[in-house]
């Protein structure tokens, strides 16, 4: 019989936690924790599934696809449509997300791309 677990939080190692906060703030609507600060930052979602951002020293972006410095983690987020696939890269690009060259899937159903820090995740038309 499996286990009966729910997940809780993902915390994701970066140079500068508020900064990668903000990113994903703007990105998922979800709330920052109020205690979040220079070393350790988080966002809440209101069925309590919190993202967290802390500080480490000397930090070493992954190098996706190159596994020089894995990726460490992927996180992927749906969209409904096409559309919105191009809105949400075209904002997320400004707000300092970036777009690897090697790209694996069709784009018109999935982009990678990376936050600030260098972390991969894809945007993924459901």
């Amino acid at each position: 019989m499996p286990l009966q677990m729910t997940l809780g939080a993902i915390t994701l190692d970066c140079p500068e936690p508020l900064s990668l906060a903000e990113f994903y703030e703007k990105a998922t609507g979800l709330e920052p924790h109020p205690k979040s600060n220079a070393d350790f930052a988080g966002l809440n979602r209101a069925d309590g599934l919190f993202i967290g951002f802390q500080r480490v020293d000397h930090y070493r972006a992954p190098t996706w696809p190159d596994q020089t410095v894995p990726q460490q983690l992927h996180i992927c987020f749906n969209v409904e449509t096409e559309d919105d696939l191009d809105e949400t890269e075209a904002q997320l690009l400004e707000w300092g997300a970036g777009k690897p060259n090697h790209q694996p899937h069709d784009e018109a159903k999935a982009r990678v791309l990376t936050d600030p820090a260098g972390h991969p995740f894809c945007l993924i038309k459901r």
